[in-house]
């Protein structure tokens, strides 16, 4: 386990327990009614020893959570959990997730049995989503859609501060947007070809710079020159394999994006997930390819999360404390 500083710390208040689980960590807090964080520890996931071991392991770290809010004289009044994958917030399952091994895992009621608290289930991109909306880069606007790029591409619609899951808990998913057809698109991991992820995610680009140039050695640095991250910082040297993988990625980007302004018209579009480190170098040319492609849409705001890998965390608790409250 290791402890972060804390935001906020000591005196008496209500707060909730959230968890956003992901493959690797599993990122906890305890976060006051006002959004304040008063506590963060992180603990590995444990994905490889099976999902009941990462069921085992979230159960622990939610009690560990409850036991560290008493020693700091904090009432937890509802806990938040977020997790990848199909989330049927309603019934508190999360039907299906190939990270975590989850298959029709009825996780909020295990978390309540374990805490005895009244507990939320949720999305973890969806989570990031309310986060950033009431709490980061969307707390001035009332619509935006937030969208999440790292090894995959997910996202969330909030309109007044409430994000809709769907109807089956799959809402969001920009990332499997066909944009491209015929026999050469790419493959996706959903199953399908010519998705928005299959070109523009973290993995995809890295892929793709990895096929174009042959690359396949760490440097002597020890950064994989496969990476994203990479290709980025090619981007800014004027490499041209990068800059053609770069201009494929964000034009693939770019038409997602424009079915989104179309269906749902937001004030704003939040960015956020590991390649929205690259900042300017994606939402510059981002911007440019929206303005080419639009006819008649207004085209919202477009910018960078502000809340980085804290949004999915901070959203399970807001999860958690509109649980509370509600009737």
């Amino acid at each position: 386990m290791t402890l972060e500083p804390s935001v906020e710390s000591g005196g008496s208040a209500s707060v909730a327990v959230a968890l956003d689980v992901g493959g690797t960590s599993i990122k906890c807090a305890l976060v006051d009614q006002f959004g304040r964080v008063r506590h963060t520890e992180r603990h590995a996931t444990d994905r490889e020893r099976g999902p009941d071991r990462v069921v085992e392991t979230i159960l622990d770290a939610a009690a560990g959570l409850v036991a560290t809010a008493a020693e700091a004289r904090l009432e937890p009044v509802a806990a938040g959990i977020v997790v990848p994958g199909v989330v049927d917030e309603m019934t508190g399952i999360a039907e299906w997730s190939a990270n975590l091994g989850f298959r029709g895992l009825p996780l909020r009621d295990l978390v309540a049995k374990r805490l005895d608290l009244p507990t939320a289930l949720g999305h973890d991109v969806r989570a990031g989503a309310l986060a950033e909306a009431r709490l980061g880069a969307g707390r001035s606007v009332r619509r935006l859609v937030f969208v999440a790029i790292g090894t995959g591409i997910g996202g969330g619609y909030v309109v007044d501060g409430r994000v809709d899951p769907g109807a089956h808990g799959a809402s969001g998913e920009i990332g499997h947007v066909i944009v491209r057809t015929g026999p050469d698109a790419p493959a996706c991991g959903c199953g399908g070809r010519g998705c928005v992820e299959a070109f523009a995610s973290a993995s995809a680009i890295a892929r793709a710079y990895a096929a174009r140039t042959g690359s396949g050695t760490r440097s002597a640095s020890g950064v994989d020159p496969r990476s994203a991250a990479a290709v980025a910082a090619g981007v800014a040297s004027g490499e041209v394999a990068a800059v053609a993988v770069w201009d494929e990625a964000v034009a693939a980007l770019a038409d997602g994006l424009l079915t989104a302004i179309a269906l749902h018209d937001p004030e704003m579009i939040v960015i956020g997930g590991g390649l929205a480190e690259a900042g300017a170098l994606l939402l510059d040319p981002l911007r440019e390819a929206l303005a080419a492609r639009r006819t008649f849409h207004r085209l919202p705001a477009l910018v960078r999360a502000e809340l980085g890998d804290k949004a999915g965390c901070l959203g399970a608790a807001l999860l958690a404390l509109d649980h509370a409250r509600t009737p």
